[in-house]
């Protein structure tokens, strides 16, 4: 696990290796075309994945909620042993569920059947209509497991990501496959291969939350916009440039060469954020989208910047695109009966409004969002609230989706405290032991996005200890 950085590096400068260090501007390439093994990577349309993370731990339970009446009675037990008779949120009633009911095209084995959370009606509608899914037990993992193999203390063949059931470290993991202080991520990679096929290069990966590892590549740099689009360069638009002349001689300035290499790599950058700023405020000033967007909710508020963004594409010289947006919150150990609610409307009002915007664009099928989390919670309540847990439930939503669909196994519902069988997939507390990994997760968003059978080792170095038919690379959502 620890050596995926250095895994990926060192196939990335044995690629890089004849060409010289070119600036800031594209810290190790400028043209990614000039390698052979990345030319792989061929875009003649547009494509935009966006990585929507759940900051703080999502309750899987009361998100995808079990609802066939077997497993919602061993549902309601569970988390009723910690909460009394609460069914209020911590236990949400199943006559709440019945207005959310999943109804896939092909029926769950066993019966088992799930709703979303009261407060989801809009991905409730979109999945019933083919345009999201739902990958079931969806977590980080370097090699396949069981309980078992879990519990075994043979780390060097049965090896777990680092530092489980911590945030950061998990937040680092699901972005990147490594623990916190990794510095490239997965979508960052992504931006590496496909780089090359955009006019400008640095308007590959956009995050409209600030840094983040998801976004950082080897060479892709990972642009930050705001809710209000392109963030100014501070002294390009202080007074100091009221003066015209004073405004002429500071752009010199950034022209000139020096011996001084930091001068020239400040020179560099000063200019690129600039020239940027420009391009990003020109180009998403051409766009109007008459879709509504939910005021005071900060999640919509940053996916219709991204939407803007994407209906600006062709100013920002753009065909493959990564973004990335955060909503905060979500570790809730206590208050869970009265804070997730507003949580779960809040990514079901921006979420639906972000797909009801590619299609008034015209690109639904050509965008697809997808959730993460720093892990899921325990199946038990800890009172009024859930604890840290692995494993957990996600949606995949666009046109291009092969929707009304579940994806890998539901888990059963249950503790996992005992040796029966049925607990195989759970280590303590209704924790998750993920039976698909996000290696699998971002290697079928990969496919998709167009990055080819060659260039995934590098893209997701774990991937290579998954490929059976029970671990399969490709999970069929597009």
């Amino acid at each position: 696990m620890n050596t995926i950085d250095s895994n990926s590096r060192r196939n990335f400068l044995r690629q890089a290796g004849q060409l010289s260090l070119t600036g800031m501007a594209a810290p190790w390439l400028a043209n990614l075309a000039a390698i052979g093994d990345a030319a792989a990577f061929s875009a003649s349309d547009y494509k935009a994945i966006v990585c929507v993370f759940l900051l703080g731990g999502n309750d899987y339970a009361n998100t995808v909620v079990t609802y066939d009446n077997d497993s919602y009675a061993k549902y309601f037990a569970i988390r009723a042993a910690g909460s009394g008779s609460n069914t209020s949120g911590v236990v949400l009633s199943q006559s709440a569920l019945a207005a959310t009911e999943l109804k896939p095209t092909q029926a769950l084995a066993g019966r088992r059947k799930y709703a979303l959370h009261p407060s989801m009606p809009g991905l409730t509608q979109l999945f019933n209509s083919g345009k999201a899914a739902v990958q079931l037990n969806v977590g980080p993992l370097v090699v396949p497991l069981t309980r078992a193999q879990y519990n075994s203390p043979d780390r060097q063949k049965y090896p777990l990501p680092p530092k489980l059931f911590s945030h950061n470290d998990q937040q680092s993991v699901w972005q990147s496959s490594a623990a916190e202080g990794s510095t490239v991520g997965w979508g960052g990679r992504f931006g590496d291969v496909a780089m090359s096929n955009n006019a400008n290069s640095l308007f590959t990966c956009i995050s409209l939350s600030g840094n983040n590892v998801f976004l950082s590549g080897n060479s892709a740099l990972q642009y930050q916009c705001s809710t209000k689009g392109a963030i100014p360069v501070n002294p390009a638009t202080s007074y100091f440039f009221n003066q015209p002349e004073l405004k002429t001689a500071f752009m010199q300035m950034l022209q000139k060469s020096s011996p001084h290499m930091l001068e020239n790599e400040y020179n560099t950058v000063m200019k690129r954020g600039i020239n940027a700023q420009s391009v990003v405020s020109q180009g998403m000033a051409g766009v109007s989208l008459s879709t509504p967007f939910p005021s005071g909710n900060n999640l919509a508020d940053q996916l219709k910047t991204v939407a803007q963004l994407i209906g600006a594409r062709s100013s920002l010289g753009a065909k493959r695109q990564v973004f990335m947006v955060t909503l905060g919150g979500f570790d809730l150990h206590d208050y869970l009966d009265t804070r997730h609610a507003p949580l779960m409307q809040k990514v079901d009002e921006a979420m639906t409004a972000f797909y009801k915007a590619t299609v008034e664009l015209g690109v639904a099928n050509q965008v697809t969002s997808f959730t993460a989390s720093d892990f899921g919670r325990t199946l038990t309540s800890n009172g009024d609230g859930s604890d840290h847990g692995w494993g957990s439930h996600h949606f995949v939503v666009g046109g291009a989706v092969k929707g009304a669909a579940f994806y890998g196994t539901p888990p059963p519902v249950s503790v996992g405290d005992t040796s029966a069988p049925e607990d195989q997939w759970h280590v303590g507390q209704g924790r998750l032991l993920p039976t698909t990994s996000v290696d699998q997760y971002a290697a079928t968003l990969a496919k998709w996005f167009g990055v080819s059978p060659t260039e995934l080792p590098s893209v997701l170095p774990n991937l290579k200890n998954f490929g059976s038919p029970a671990y399969p690379v490709d999970l069929g959502y597009f």
